[in-house]
């Protein structure tokens, strides 16, 4: 591992702030081998790899906008490790090199997407914490990756950060009551409300770094164009699972580098901290 990618001073900001970005991590060849695969997917020019799931934006899919293109109705793609060239982002060795940094050297990939912020959509994702979403404890041992497909800006929509919110407690979340707001997008009570909130904006390879409790969000994408960002997360192998998921929600939890997972096999039943009911999406496909 190489530890030039990830500075000092980057190490110091993700555990002081709750999060870091690492400038210009990806080349411009690498983003729109990503950016086109999306493209061939989204516009249906190309099949999506089996197990991919493709979600179609909430005000789509209730007709309350008439997409302009298939392009204009797609908010995100997931769960796309059988996709050689989307998973390519999951396992780079520059990205995983610098959570290996943060995390230590074993490790696994737990979730990926990539997400299209469309025009014309309310589009906005609720400040929450990503820990709700997974099982593995510890906190410290969770990460997510965020990186910049095109130049993301205050406007189109940018990810809106509460620096420090990661020394704090898993929130309670809750189904937002907001007219439209896509399916699984949680809030989390409270948001941190005292903390310094940051609008991190990034130019295209730029890689955002965030612990599993930071406090998170993104607005509206107020412009005529596009806001593409490809995102993995990842854990420690030697993890606890405090629940196990039911067979339908199970999501592929795979060993990248050094050990293999240790973690215990919880009860389905277990509780789920901060996580709200929750209905599984109607606006989506999988391949």
């Amino acid at each position: 591992m190489s530890d030039a990618l990830l500075t000092d001073e980057n190490v110091r900001e993700y555990w002081e702030r709750g999060f870091t970005v690492v400038r210009g991590l990806f080349t411009p060849e690498e983003l729109a081998a990503w950016d086109q695969r999306f493209l061939e997917i989204a516009e249906k020019r190309s099949p999506a790899a089996p197990r991919t799931l493709v979600m179609r934006d909430v005000m789509i899919a209730k007709g309350a906008v008439k997409p302009k293109s298939e392009l204009h109705a797609i908010a995100k793609i997931q769960d796309f490790e059988n996709d050689a060239v989307l998973d390519s982002y999951n396992t780079h060795p520059k990205l995983v090199d610098c959570v290996e940094r943060l995390l230590g050297p074993n490790l696994l990939s737990i979730h990926c997407m990539l997400i299209n912020k469309p025009p014309d959509v309310d589009g906005r994702h609720p400040l929450h914490q990503d820990l709700v979403y997974f099982p593995f404890r510890p906190a410290d041992k969770v990460l997510g990756s965020w990186t910049a497909l095109q130049r993301v800006t205050r406007e189109n929509g940018c990810l809106v950060v509460g620096a420090g919110t990661h020394r704090g407690p898993l929130l309670e979340h809750e189904n937002m009551d907001w007219e439209y707001v896509n399916s699984g997008y949680f809030g989390a009570k409270g948001e941190g409300e005292a903390t310094e909130r940051v609008h991190v904006a990034c130019e295209p390879g730029d890689t955002i770094l965030f612990h599993s409790l930071t406090v998170h969000g993104s607005g509206r994408n107020t412009t005529s164009g596009f806001r593409r960002a490809i995102s993995c997360h990842y854990a420690a192998s030697d993890c606890e699972k405090i629940y196990q998921e039911k067979p339908e929600e199970m999501r592929w939890y795979r060993p990248l580098r050094g050990a293999p997972p240790t973690a215990n096999q919880a009860p389905i039943e277990a509780a789920r901290p901060g996580h709200p009911v929750h209905e599984p999406p109607k606006s989506t496909r999988r391949a």
